[in-house]
């Protein structure tokens, strides 16, 4: 989920739900030096292991949602790595985490998320492509990872759309509150 993002020129990673933390780790290991990784988890139990497992280091963990992500992070991000359950959240939840994240990048930001096979053909799923496919003008698809528990694939993204408001699935442009 991680290669092919460079992250060892990034200066601000953002993961979004580390949960335990088995990504983070991955992405530690490859940022350059001087690099900051924001952690944000919505789950307090969580982010307060991680917070004490990366204390003293340039990861920050933010307990929050990644709706949020604006008033978390430094502008421009480089990278967002995701590891949210994009298909059993709500639309329009959905949505807005996407807006935060499509917003947050730099021209030349990376997204990446994956996603489970058995789920792939679900209305969610096709959804969550549509609205990734909206946000960004280059969204690819990785091939199976079937030795993964359950099989999985990752959806990597760039170019964010910030001259345009985002369409959905329908063609409707997408507008938020403020």
């Amino acid at each position: 989920m991680t290669s092919g993002l460079g992250l060892d020129r990034a200066e601000v990673v953002v993961e979004l739900g580390p949960g335990t933390g088995a990504i983070t780790e991955a992405i530690v290991r490859q940022l350059a030096p001087g690099a900051r990784l924001v952690a944000v988890e919505l789950n307090p139990v969580f982010a307060g292991r991680l917070a004490h497992r990366y204390q003293g280091s340039a990861v920050e963990v933010v307990q929050g949602s990644a709706e949020d992500l604006a008033t978390f992070v430094p502008y421009p991000v480089d990278v967002i790595v995701s590891g949210l359950p994009w298909t059993v959240m709500p639309h329009e939840r959905q949505r807005r985490i996407l807006d935060a994240a499509a917003g947050a990048l730099g021209l030349s930001g990376r997204f990446s998320t994956f996603a489970y096979v058995h789920a792939a053909w679900t209305p969610p799923a096709r959804r969550f492509a549509a609205e990734l496919t909206a946000r960004f003008s280059t969204v690819q698809r990785s091939r199976v990872v079937w030795p993964n528990v359950p099989p999985a694939y990752v959806h990597r993204a760039s170019l964010p759309s910030h001259t345009r408001p985002p369409e959905t699935a329908s063609g409707n442009a997408l507008t938020t509150s403020t």
